[in-house]
């Protein structure tokens, strides 16, 4: 079975009538998702500019399936060959055909310079991570991109849960919120939600220049979290909590206050969208009532 988001990354390939780099297709891609009003794939600022980790898996799912061909060579350049041809314009809806087209028009020709130079340009806030932008761009070009950086010296503590949303959504909130360094307090940091697993979000956090560090030792062990079906269910499970892991845990606690004294903007991460219930909010209260804080809380 095809997701409709695959069907575009084909369709994109197949109209294009060539091989591309695994960068070019993040551009194209990029650019056919401005045209939609909703988006088949999110992206984040990243080492060669906008970039989707869904279109990165979904290129090698597509791989696997034999729909795709991929060559790795030198220099961390992957080339995408379409190995399966089976018009998959008309797989897509009239309004994604008619940006199909737009796409093909406006941009078949740039060479791959041209056009990361162009969505470097147009949208700034995804080259603000490029470890190539000051190679291809004007010292005035670079200014703009600067100023899509957010900078903050106040210090913060900050908690996020991935409940609901994509990495890449999850990540921009790190990103806009100039988070230096993501501490993971799950037990067990394994997810069966795309991007979410240790090894998955720690490479997603370098790539975006955010330090990753598990905790396991403040985490709750899942199987204490499979019959909570109200608020007060939570509550009870994190009285316990507090009088159990926390004060057993106290030197990973300091831990997270010398992370913030030498770091200064921090973030607490665990599933759940409802900081109410997940346990970071009670070890952000635990930090809270430190002596001597001089950081805020914020819950993402």
């Amino acid at each position: 079975m095809l997701y409709n988001r695959r069907k575009i990354l084909l369709a994109l390939i197949e109209a294009l009538g060539k091989d591309l780099t695994a960068i070019q297709i993040q551009k194209y891609l990029f650019l056919y998702t401005r045209e939609q009003q909703n988006k088949s794939y999110d992206f984040i600022p990243y080492y060669y500019g906008c970039f989707s980790f869904q279109a990165n898996q979904d290129i090698s799912t597509l791989t696997k399936l034999g729909y795709l061909d991929t060559i790795e060579q030198e220099h961390d350049s992957t080339i995408i060959h379409l190995h399966k041809r089976e018009n998959y314009k008309s797989m897509l809806d009239i309004f994604e055909q008619q940006i199909l087209q737009d796409i093909i028009t406006k941009f078949k020709h740039l060479s791959q310079t041209d056009l990361i130079r162009y969505t470097y340009t147009k949208y700034p806030y995804y080259a603000t991570k490029s470890i190539i932008a000051k190679d291809i761009l004007t010292s005035e070009e670079l200014a703009c991109i600067e100023k899509q950086k957010r900078k903050f010296t106040s210090p913060i503590l900050c908690t996020i849960g991935y409940e609901g949303i994509t990495l890449e959504t999850y990540i921009n909130k790190l990103i806009i919120n100039d988070i230096h360094v993501l501490c993971d307090i799950r037990k067990n940091a394994f997810s069966q939600k795309y991007g979410f697993s240790k090894s998955q979000l720690e490479k997603a956090c370098k790539g975006a220049g955010i330090q990753y560090i598990h905790i396991p030792q403040l985490g709750i062990n899942s199987d204490l979290r499979q019959d909570l079906k109200s608020q007060k269910d939570y509550d009870i499970l994190f009285d316990i909590y507090e009088k159990t892991t926390l004060k057993e845990n106290k030197h990973s606690l300091m831990f997270i206050r010398n992370l913030i004294n030498k770091n200064k903007r921090i973030a607490l991460t665990c599933f759940e969208a409802n900081p109410k219930q997940c346990h970071r909010s009670r070890v952000a209260k635990y930090l809270m009532q430190f002596p001597n804080i001089d950081y805020e809380l914020k819950h993402l």
